[in-house]
């Protein structure tokens, strides 16, 4: 019992955590994603954009800890799904990771471009797009096409096995529906991931995740889901 809440409050922290550092990351990324001069300002808040690329390699340990944290529990109902849950999980963070690198890619190429004294602007320009875009889409394909997989299998053990009570499973599968659904319209170009509409499809999820994570801290796993599942297990390792 003792084992099970404590992993129940480190899944809760994580996930706590994946999404504050998500949020702060993005918005000390600002200077050097946004705006004209950007190869300018990017270069005058060097600290603070490696400060976000800090914070989002945080969210990248953050994401797996919650994965390989729920695996033991998720692993006794159903171990492809829990096996499938780390690895696109893992993918989800080497995708961030990417887009971490193309940042700080941009920011080199940003102090190179002031220590030149701007040369040929337009050759710094066209890479800055490139990493741009790097960043651009694996800021779609992690945070949203990869979330909605991964928020969906582990729901839907949740949903299965009552280890949390079922209306949060529910938000979570319809959560993971919604960004899913976000990140294929992003994708088309149906309208811009810092959107209206890209927020409000994003809600559910982030709704899921808090209220999963302040659950997990308070209440934790349901112990009794937990006995039936090991119970179930042990039948299956019998036979």
């Amino acid at each position: 019992m003792n084992s099970n809440r404590k992993a129940a409050k480190i899944v809760g922290v994580l996930f706590i955590l994946a999404a504050v550092t998500a949020v702060i990351g993005l918005n000390l990324y600002d200077p050097i994603l946004n705006g004209p001069n950007y190869l300018i300002k990017g270069s005058e808040h060097s600290n603070q954009v490696i400060l976000g690329a800090v914070m989002e390699l945080i969210l990248v340990v953050s994401a797996i800890g919650t994965a390989t944290t729920m695996f033991p529990l998720l692993r006794q109902y159903n171990e492809t799904i829990a096996l499938w849950h780390v690895c696109f999980r893992f993918l989800e963070a080497i995708i961030i990771t990417v887009g971490v690198i193309s940042v700080l890619s941009l920011l080199t190429l940003s102090q190179e471009f002031v220590a030149a004294g701007a040369p040929d602007s337009s050759s710094f320009h066209s890479s800055g797009i490139i990493l741009k875009a790097i960043h651009d889409w694996t800021f779609m394909l992690g945070p949203l096409f990869m979330l909605g997989i991964n928020t969906v299998m582990y729901s839907y053990i949740f949903y299965k096995t009552k280890l949390v009570p079922r209306f949060i499973s529910i938000l979570g599968m319809t959560g993971a529906t919604c960004v899913f659904i976000c990140s294929l319209f992003v994708m088309f170009g149906v309208f811009p991931q810092i959107s209206f509409w890209g927020a409000v499809l994003a809600v559910p999820v982030a709704a899921n995740e808090m209220i999963l994570a302040v659950w997990l801290l308070v209440k934790g796993f349901n112990e009794n889901a937990i006995t039936t599942l090991t119970a179930k297990s042990k039948r299956k390792a019998a036979i």
